[in-house]
Formats: structure tokens, C-alpha cells, sequence
């Protein structure tokens, strides 16, 4: 298990290279084993990182997290998006900072979202006007 400061070594080094934290560099035609592995790491793809141990907690879904993934497919379904759209705009194109500060099914519903604007299936006035009307109903 990596000791605390290989841990803090090892994330400052892939934080220099994530869209939040960037440097300019001179990029050198040499690199050194540090700066190596972090530009292996793209900001999406967490699996296999070196972390702490976390205790495993089975979790009920939620009801707004059920309807998400639903509703995702349902996009599918009637050929909106596919697969690889909702994993480009919900990971890739999300960029460090949202990915980590939202849930699981918080970057799907994003994405949906985005994408039904940015494919003109509705305004964006018109999302933000429906979001509205949830909260009132729901008293938010």
C-alpha cells in the first residue's frame, strides 16, 4: 500500500496536467518516471489509481438515479444518443472539477441534459424553466 506521501507525490504531479491545475510547459522530448505516469492518467479514468483502502458499502439506488438510468436508455432507445455520446459528454468532456463533485448518476443526467440541448431537441431556456418547476413542486 503507497505511504501518504507517495499518495500526495504521486496526485500533485497528475494535478499539473488536469484542466483545473494546468502549467504551461516546455515539454521536453525527456520526461521522468512522475510525469510519465501522470499523463497516462486522463482526469475520467480513476479505475486503478493508488488511494486509500475504502470500506465497501452495499447502496439501494436511489428513485432519481433508477429514472436516470432510464431515462439514458430511453435516449438510446429511440436512437438520440448512443453509448459512446454519453460517455464522451458524462466523462471526457466534463473535465476534473465536475466529474469528482458529481455522483455516479449525476454525470449521466448531465449529460443528457447537455445533449439534448447542444442537439437542439430543446432550449436551453426551456431546461432551466422545467428544472424551476420541479423545485417549486418539490419545494426546494
Amino acid at each position: 500500500m503507497p505511504s501518504k506521501n507517495d499518495l500526495k507525490t504521486y496526485y500533485e504531479a497528475g494535478a499539473n496536467y488536469a484542466p483545473i491545475h494546468h502549467y504551461a510547459e516546455s515539454w521536453p522530448y525527456e520526461i521522468g518516471a512522475r510525469e510519465f505516469a501522470a499523463y497516462l492518467v486522463p482526469p475520467h479514468d480513476v479505475g486503478g489509481q493508488a488511494d486509500v483502502p475504502v470500506p465497501y458499502e452495499e447502496k439501494e439506488e436511489e428513485y432519481w438515479e433508477l429514472n436516470t438510468y432510464v431515462t439514458c436508455e430511453v435516449l438510446g432507445w429511440r436512437g438520440v444518443w448512443n453509448a459512446e455520446e454519453r460517455r464522451r459528454i458524462g466523462n471526457n468532456d466534463l473535465g476534473a472539477s465536475l466529474y469528482y463533485g458529481f455522483p455516479y448518476y449525476g454525470r449521466w443526467i448531465w449529460a443528457a441534459a447537455r445533449m439534448l440541448v447542444d442537439k437542439q431537441h430543446i432550449t436551453l431556456p426551456e431546461l432551466l424553466g422545467k428544472i424551476a418547476e420541479v423545485k417549486a413542486r418539490h419545494g426546494q
